[in-house]
């Protein structure tokens, strides 16, 4: 199944869509029209990676589970890399500036440092960087590759 076209698209509930849109055009994605109307919404990550927007009502259509209430329950933990740690800081103070709340104290490894928020309906997004060269175990890894 691997396959470098395999596009991901992330689905999750809102409670607001324009709320959300807002949200997340302040943070500076952009959004597909193609896959976005008045009950969800396709956020662009990536060529590769979208996530969908979708009203609670909406999204109950594609699951007869209910919907986890993000603000009491971690469904899920969505991390997207940034270029540097000044990077993580100032998309961090923007996503707080648009009313994200900060999970909790920034995580500095040396090699990797991130950064957590809930969004407007409490999933929490991590946004992290990281030095793949200072990675523990990126020696053990060259060795073996000669």
């Amino acid at each position: 199944m691997p396959n470098p076209t395999t596009q991901l698209y992330v689905n999750l509930p809102v409670s607001s869509i324009d709320a959300t849109t807002r949200f997340f055009k302040g943070l500076g994605f952009e959004f597909n029209p193609m896959f976005s109307n008045h009950e969800a919404v396709c956020m662009t990550l990536s060529e590769m990676a979208s996530v969908m927007f979708l009203q609670n009502k909406r999204f109950s259509d594609f699951t007869p589970k209910a919907i986890a209430d993000a603000t009491k329950t971690s469904e899920v933990l969505l991390c997207i890399s940034s270029d540097s740690r000044d990077a993580v800081d100032q998309f961090m103070q923007q996503a707080l500036s648009l009313g994200a709340t900060e999970v909790r104290d920034p995580q500095d490894y040396g090699f990797m440092y991130g950064r957590s928020f809930n969004d407007l309906d409490g999933h929490i997004w991590e946004v992290m960087w990281m030095d793949v060269a200072q990675f523990p175990g990126c020696d053990a890894v060259e060795e073996t590759a000669k």
